[in-house]
């Protein structure tokens, strides 16, 4: 890849719209499509970056390019958006200058994108480390939140913001990031009610339906089916390239990293469920007596839905929907709103409901990523606001002519802090600054902000005024008072000049913006900027019990009722771009601005109208010219010796004196007039952009002839070297052959020589073995024939004790049967008739004699937990085998129980409440079985050390030994000494014995644990004691089984045997002083340690990671 080196290497066009010649429109819009043909998406107007958005991914974004421009100057590379963000960065680093970004251009022109790739390259720069590392993510992961509740799809761009964003991004003074602060600005709310055809609502709504679950969508009593939401458009409800399922996975894990409590998320749904539903409500007129119609809800079944999702009461919200009640002093007046009040009525409370739940979300957000250090930090702000917009069909609105105003703002201070820095250059160089002329906005700002004649003003008047108030007496008005300003034209004004005019119709005005001219239709002005939500919606919503509704709807308090009438929607705009202006002017600008080449969001097209129309809207040209009024180009002196010190023979190759010097010589040697240029403290400034690129030519010819000088020198070298090398090698070949062939005679002599010694030493040994082979022969035969001697011998022998024996045998047996014959003659007679009921009685006898021999051989240990007997051999005996069963293990039993001490009977009784409260349900549970429970494990009676802290105690210790209570600020434990007496458990400082809390028995209500492995227990004390000032006790001990056991029994004693409550789950909440913190456990535990670790992921969640069992 090539690696350019200057901004002026290998330029397609012209990278630095100040060098432009000539200088004209034509000219810039050509630049820019030569640029962008070739995939050239940059292009700077000195610090500022114009950006195009090319519609396609490009391969100028990846973590080289990171690296590429990372500690580089500004102008040393080609154009990027990196380049202006290392600059921000540096200057935010190293000076120790607060720093803003300002992304500006219309919808479409890539905005958002630009702002989340200024984000990740600060956060690829900036340093590592966990903390730091969750940080960012955090960071970044604010965007997809926001994105989803305050994006949508319009006919210009897939993803367009419809709110104004600035975060303010702080960093320490190493630049690490510590956080952020998030401010926004108009969110498009009318969107929520209704949308221009081929445009969506917001993208949350859409992803619910499309990625939620089913039973997430039963909860929230919703349907997949968009065509079912009358506030959602169906003409393009789904976009090409957008998955919207896909999405809601990914704002719900952002949710997570953020910060987000699960029952939030579930919170911030409910409300969107409820906006939709809201959506669906339905009026029909009822007639009254007194002639007047009254609205009533046709169907009834929506509203319940909606009611039971925000606990509202469903006769309170369907009154607030048919009535309205006016408070005037101490007078309160009830009229009825008839169907179109009512339709007005749930329109205005759909779109409070979701802009005030939109401003949660985004205070909610402050709260998880804002810097927890009370240092001072840097900051870095980021500003993704709305472009200029102008509707070519005229229906510019109220919308539009607030957003060109706060484009107004943003033109006069950037033409401001420009012409600022450009003089602050001038001044710190030494050079003569000469006043610049330009256009200032002040007097469009003025006639738009002016706090007794300005538009926004009249307006306020307009709506604050008594009587009727419409659109077209605040057009009169306008028309009154701004008819003969120069930058306001209306067709009835008393200018006259208008009224022939066609092109302006009678209900509209036209404003000569610094971008053009836009005609703004006066319809809806005066509700808009009322932005009236009725005092009944308000107290209506106030008395629900979803959790949310009392924070988004303060007004509705009954106790707080405030008459005065609430702030416009003109006023607070106005006001909060007051407050970005004050910020933006504390800090060093830089600038982004973005363009969009075409209308139909595809590749490669670039539409010269439509760029031509955003160069003279952003003020572009008038940019270059106020960089331009002076010197066009700029730059210090050792990078422009550098470059061009080959055109001078003095400067060339090395100057040996300073830069300046240098410079001085090289352009007098270059023949330069004098009035092209001027010498600052440390820069060189250029006035024509000529001069500069003769000086580059010059160069460009310089270096062809250096090449090839180069090249020439090099072939030299290279041939003389060759030839040194053949040399050296020839005489290195030689010496190798000899030493070869020297070799090759020694070995073929060596191995004659080794061939005629191993022929005589092989006679010579197969000599010798002959002989012993013959020997050996010769013993073998006389061994041989001695064995076959004294075999024959010994089987004449063995015959003749065999013959004798069974002579022997003969005999016995001829006896023994004459014995028989003579006892069966003799005792026949007694035989026949006893012989079968003595041979039954003899069999069993025998049989049971063998069975309890047997039992003597095969009895079990005497262990109690012995389960093992012998098999039962014949059936008639079952029932003396189980008996004798049980009389065994009965015995033994007895045996076992006469060897227990009382204290070691205490001990089993433990053990046994022990296995009733924890077995099967917690996972440390089997590796305490084996761990006698000892008590005392510090042995405080003993020891001199603890002699202080056993005065202060005055009853038994019944247990004693060291736990960790955790820290809520960190999740780090500190170590305490845990002391449990009959009636208390005392919590002491382990290096001094001083005793932190004794809390009474009495005052503990439940003990909550964890199912996993852990040594976590929290103690939660009873609210309003003395004991529960500051919190419950959240502890950590090697000893858990124990101390809980103990804890249990010594507090059943002391409650008159009621039972402690004993929770075991993986999540549950902690009482510290006023807060609630919720603790959750997680399988995985830290990468160094087996042991659990307990973190702190936010200000309302501790997390434990516990190791997964082996």
């Amino acid at each position: 890849m090539e690696v350019k080196t200057s901004l002026l290497d290998n330029m397609i066009g012209v990278g630095d719209m100040v060098l432009l010649e000539p200088l004209n429109e034509v000219s810039f819009i050509e630049n820019l499509r030569k640029r962008f043909d070739h995939n050239e998406i940059y292009t700077y107007i000195g610090s500022v970056v114009i950006s195009m958005n090319p519609y396609r991914s490009l391969s100028i974004f990846t973590p080289e390019k990171v690296e590429e421009y990372r500690n580089r100057n500004f102008y040393e590379l080609s154009p990027h958006i990196y380049a202006l963000a290392d600059e921000a960065y540096r200057s935010l680093r190293d000076q120790d200058k607060d720093q803003c970004i300002l992304i500006t251009g219309e919808s479409g022109a890539g905005k958002t994108e630009a702002s989340k790739l200024v984000m990740s390259y600060v956060a690829a720069v900036c340093g590592k480390g966990q903390e730091v590392n969750k940080v960012k993510e955090q960071l970044l992961q604010s965007n997809p939140v926001l994105e989803a509740f305050g994006n949508a799809k319009t006919v210009r761009n897939d993803n367009s913001s419809r709110f104004g964003k600035y975060m303010d991004i702080e960093f320490d003074f190493k630049g690490d990031p510590l956080g952020g602060v998030i401010s926004n600005y108009l969110l498009e709310k009318s969107r929520v009610c209704k949308q221009p055809r081929g445009e969506r609502n917001f993208h949350i709504f859409y992803q619910l339906l499309s990625g939620a679950s089913g039973d997430t969508l039963m909860k929230l009593k919703l349907d997949r089916d968009f065509s079912k939401y009358n506030y959602l458009s169906l003409d393009s409800a789904t976009v090409n390239g957008l998955d919207d399922a896909a999405s809601f996975r990914t704002v719900r894990n952002a949710m997570q990293i953020v910060g987000f409590m699960e029952d939030e998320v579930q919170l911030v749904l409910e409300l969107v469920a409820a906006v939709l539903k809201l959506g669906n409500i339905e009026f029909k007129p009822e007639s009254r007596v007194n002639g007047f119609d009254e609205s009533r809800v046709k169907d009834k079944n929506d509203l319940k839905e909606m009611c039971e999702l925000l606990g509202i009461e469903q006769s309170v919200l369907e009154r607030a929907f048919s009535y309205r009640t006016v408070e005037a002093k101490m007078e309160k007046v009830s009229t009825t709103l008839n169907v179109a009040q009512a339709y007005y009525a749930r329109d205005a409370l759909a779109k409070n409901l979701y802009s005030r739940l939109f401003s949660w979300l985004v205070t909610r957000i402050n709260e998880s990523i804002k810097a927890q250090a009370k240092t001072r930090h840097k900051v870095m702000g980021v500003l993704d606001i709305y472009g200029f917009e102008i509707f070519e069909d005229g229906d510019n609105s109220f919308e539009q002519f607030i957003i060109n105003y706060c484009n107004e703002k943003l033109q006069q201070i950037f033409i401001e802090l420009t012409l600022r820095e450009e003089q602050e250059e001038y001044v710190r160089e030494g050079i003569e600054w000469t006043n610049i002329e330009y256009f200032n906005n002040a007097i469009i700002c003025d006639l738009i902000e002016n706090n007794q004649n300005g538009i926004l003003a009249m307006l306020d008047e307009e709506c604050l005024r008594p009587g009727t108030v419409t659109d077209d007496t605040f057009l009169d008005k306008l028309n009154t008072i701004c008819a003969e300003h120069q930058h306001f034209e209306s067709r009835l004004s008393k200018n006259s000049k208008f009224l022939t005019d066609h092109s302006l119709p009678h209900s509209c005005f036209r404003i000569q913006h610094y971008a053009g001219k836009v005609l703004y239709r006066v319809e809806g002005f005066v509700d808009k900027n009322n932005d009236l939500l009725y005092r009944d919606l308000s107290q209506a919503m106030y008395k629900a019990t979803h959790s949310l509704m009392k924070q988004l709807f303060p007004e509705g308090n009954p106790a707080k009722v405030n008459l005065k009438r609430p702030l416009t929607a003109g006023f607070q705009f106005k006001a909060s771009v007051g407050g970005l202006m004050r910020n933006l002017q504390t800090k060093n600008p830089n600038y982004i601005r973005c363009i969009k080449p075409n209308d139909k969001k595809a590749a490669h097209i670039f539409t010269d109208s439509l760029v031509c129309h955003q160069v003279r809207y952003l003020g572009l040209m008038e940019n270059v010219r106020v960089r331009r009024a002076g010197y066009a180009f700029r730059q210090p002196y050792e990078p422009c010796l550098e470059r061009y010190k080959m055109l001078c023979k003095q400067t060339w190759p090395h100057w040996r004196g300073p830069a300046r010097d240098g410079v001085e010589v090289l352009l007098t040697d270059c023949s330069v007039p004098a009035e092209e240029f001027a010498y600052g403290r440390s820069k060189i400034f250029i006035r024509n952009p000529r001069t500069l690129f003769t000086l580059e030519e010059r160069r460009r010819a310089c270096l062809e002839d250096l090449a090839t000088l180069i090249q020439k020198i090099y072939r030299g070298w290279k041939c003389r070297t060759h030839f040194l090398l053949l040399k050296k090698s020839q005489v290195v070949v030689a010496a190798w052959y000899r030493r070869y062939a020297q070799q090759k005679k020694y070995e073929k002599i060596k191995s004659a020589t080794l061939v005629m010694q191993s022929f005589t030493r092989g006679w010579k040994a197969r000599k010798i073995l002959r002989q012993l082979k013959y020997e050996k022969r010769c013993k073998e035969a006389v061994t041989t024939i001695a064995a076959y001697w004294h075999g024959t011998q010994a089987r004449r022998e063995l015959r003749c004790l065999k013959e004798e024996a069974r002579r022997k045998h003969a005999v016995a047996v001829i006896w023994a049967y004459w014995r028989g014959l003579q006892v069966r003659r003799e005792y026949r007679k007694f035989f026949r008739a006893n012989a079968g009921k003595k041979i039954y009685c003899f069999i069993i006898q025998r049989i049971m004699q063998k069975y309890f021999l047997g039992l003597k051989t095969t009895v079990p240990s005497m262990s109690p937990i012995d389960n093992t007997w012998s098999a039962q051999p014949y059936s008639f005996l079952e029932g003396a085998h189980t008996e004798l069963r049980r009389i065994f293990h009965l015995w033994r039993c007895k045996k076992h129980r006469g060897q227990f001490t009382e204290e070691k009977k205490a001990v089993y009784e433990e053990k046994l409440e022990a296995s009733e409260i924890f077995k099967n349900k917690k996972a440390l549970y089997p590796s305490s079985v084996s761990q006698p429970f000892k008590g005392d494990y510090l042995e405080i009676h003993k020891n001199p050390k603890y002699q202080k802290l056993n005065s202060a105690v005055e009853e038994k210790v019944l247990l004693a030994d060291v736990v960790n209570k955790i820290n809520r600020a960190n999740g780090k434990g500190s170590p305490r000494l845990f002391l449990l007496t009959k009636n208390n458990f005392v919590l002491a400082d382990q290096k001094t014995g001083q005793v932190k809390a004794s809390v009474p028995l009495l005052d503990l209500t439940s003990v909550s644990v964890s199912t996993q492995s852990d040594g976590f227990f929290a103690l939660k004390l009873k609210e309003g004691s003395a004991s529960a000032a500051k919190g419950d006790f959240l502890l950590n001990s090697e000893h858990l089984i124990e101390i809980i056991t103990k804890l249990h029994r010594t507090w059943t004693t002391a409650a008159d045997k009621d039972q402690i409550n004993i929770d075991i789950s993986d999540e549950f909440l902690v009482q510290f002083k006023q807060d609630k913190v919720c603790v959750k456990f997680i399988q995985g535990g830290p990468k160094n340690g087996t042991s659990a670790a307990c973190k702190r992921k936010n200000n309302r969640l501790l997390e434990v990671s516990v190791p997964s069992s082996p």
